[in-house]
């Protein structure tokens, strides 16, 4: 059973953009939180970005200023818009959904999951 649908990803040339989608079921996107991590082969899971709907949001350092996390709650959607990527960009991305009670980076404090969308930015 999907609880997170993401979609978006593709193979793009080095500062191109991307804007990846997240579909939530109702019960994924009542949760406090959400947000995106990534996994390159032979790499740990690593956050991306994460928004809450109490109105916060967190970045990764490496990718501040180049990504935007948004949601559009009453559609249970999540984007991830990812602008001037580069190779060390090349992952898995992966829609996450969680309740608060642990750290918003840490990928534990998410119960809800999607498949994951393939990201490659070619050199």
């Amino acid at each position: 059973q999907e609880q997170l649908v993401e979609s978006g990803g593709g193979l793009v040339r080095t500062g191109e953009s991307l804007r990846l989608s997240c579909v939530a079921s109702e019960r994924a996107a009542s949760r406090d939180r959400m947000g995106w991590f990534r996994q390159a082969p032979g790499k740990e899971r690593e956050f991306v970005a994460a928004i809450s709907w109490s109105g916060y949001s967190y970045y990764l350092d490496a990718v501040r200023g180049r990504f935007t996390i948004s949601g559009d709650k009453a559609n249970n959607m999540l984007y991830l818009q990812m602008d001037s990527l580069k190779p060390e960009d090349t992952a898995v991305y992966y829609c996450a959904a969680g309740d608060f009670g642990g750290e918003y980076y840490t990928y534990t404090s998410y119960d809800y999951w999607g498949q994951g969308t393939q990201v490659t930015v070619s050199s």
